[in-house]
């Protein structure tokens, strides 16, 4: 799992050398991924119910990525057999008003996961470097104190009990026009288009840049970035289940014992 991190604070981590169009974790062929992420599907639904039941950890999983790169997927076909026991998905959209008059963090700490819970970020506080930065609100000292604040934060989650887990799907600007396209073209998909997503298409290199310099300054040992290649939405679903399949096998996850007052007890 290590060759997948991104841990570069400061490095030069170049997003345009990571192909959007890879595979590192298939099997070779396309059915025999799909049956690789249904068996981990399994498998991550049953780790699920040990880690719920152990309670020494909590894990945090961050999705983000450009507009149809597939967040709303990889919770269906990876986190879909989990039970809604211990796993909680929270879909960030612009601040309130009230979010507002807060810092940044305010409402992601209000909504980190508790002890044996997992929470699925889709998308993130990592807006908060992205959609400003490219917008031009944001920039200079303001945006690398930002970055400095993210890095403190997860450290904080870190010590204290939270595993954290940042993919960034990365898609091609071609596979993201394909995407776009099917949503016009079939009527089950229209609800799913955003007029919206036009525009930030017009702006797709500075999203680019701005992913790779986010990753660059946020990509640390406690909490490092994975860019997933997500041009095969079967791909993207392996590999991030992959990752997800090792990290709680790591932890050495184990079920409480039966208490001593119940040893022994028959039931009438």
């Amino acid at each position: 799992m290590s060759r997948f991190r991104h841990a570069t604070p400061g490095g030069k981590f170049e997003l345009a050398r990571i192909d959007p169009g890879d595979r590192p974790c298939s099997t070779g062929k396309k059915a025999g991924d799909r049956q690789a992420v249904e068996a981990l599907a399994v498998e991550l639904d049953a780790l699920q119910n040990k880690f719920w039941a152990d309670r020494r950890y909590r894990l945090l999983v961050v999705l983000q990525g450009q507009d149809t790169s597939g967040k709303d997927g990889t919770l269906r076909h990876v986190f879909g057999r989990m039970s809604p026991l211990g796993v909680r998905t929270t879909g960030w959209k612009a601040p309130t008003e009230n979010e507002r008059a807060h810092d940044f963090l305010w409402r992601i700490h209000a909504a980190v996961p508790s002890d044996g819970e997992i929470v699925v970020f889709n998308r993130s506080h990592y807006e908060d470097v992205l959609v400003p930065v490219v917008g031009g609100q944001l920039e200079g000292k303001a945006l690398q104190q930002r970055y400095a604040q993210i890095n403190d934060f997860e450290r904080l989650l870190c010590e204290t009990g939270t595993v954290v887990l940042k993919f960034m799907l990365h898609i091609s600007r071609d596979e993201q026009r394909k995407r776009l396209q099917e949503r016009l073209d079939d009527p089950e998909k229209y609800w799913k288009f955003d007029p919206a997503d036009l525009k930030a298409r017009e702006h797709w290199d500075d999203y680019q840049r701005a992913y790779q310099e986010a990753i660059r300054a946020t990509g640390t040992p406690w909490a490092p970035w994975i860019v997933v290649p997500a041009d095969s939405k079967t791909h993207r679903n392996l590999m991030i289940a992959t990752v997800l399949q090792a990290t709680l096998k790591g932890l050495g996850l184990r079920f409480p014992p039966l208490p001593q007052a119940l040893k022994g007890v028959k039931v009438a």
